[in-house]
């Protein structure tokens, strides 16, 4: 259905959720999973290139933009980071 990975950095990469799987659920489901993981390691912030029109999504999980948009694979992205409380 869908895949993430959390990088020993702390960073979120290869978030990804199968079309007929969207707005189900399974990306809030996957991105929550990450963002506990990354706490139960210790990080204090954990960092995403999101694409631009996905920003929103990251946004109501609590990232916030930093920095300029920026081209990945012909594609625009923001860096997003959520600090950890």
């Amino acid at each position: 259905m869908g895949t993430g990975r959390l990088l020993p950095d702390g960073h979120i990469g290869r978030m990804a959720v199968l079309k007929e799987w969207r707005g189900r659920g399974v990306g809030a489901g996957l991105l929550r999973a990450l963002m506990k993981e990354g706490e139960k390691c210790g990080f204090r912030e954990l960092v995403l290139a999101a694409q631009v029109q996905a920003m929103p999504f990251y946004e109501k999980a609590g990232f916030n933009a930093e920095g300029e948009v920026f081209d990945e694979a012909g594609i625009p992205h923001r860096n997003m980071v959520w600090r950890i409380p």
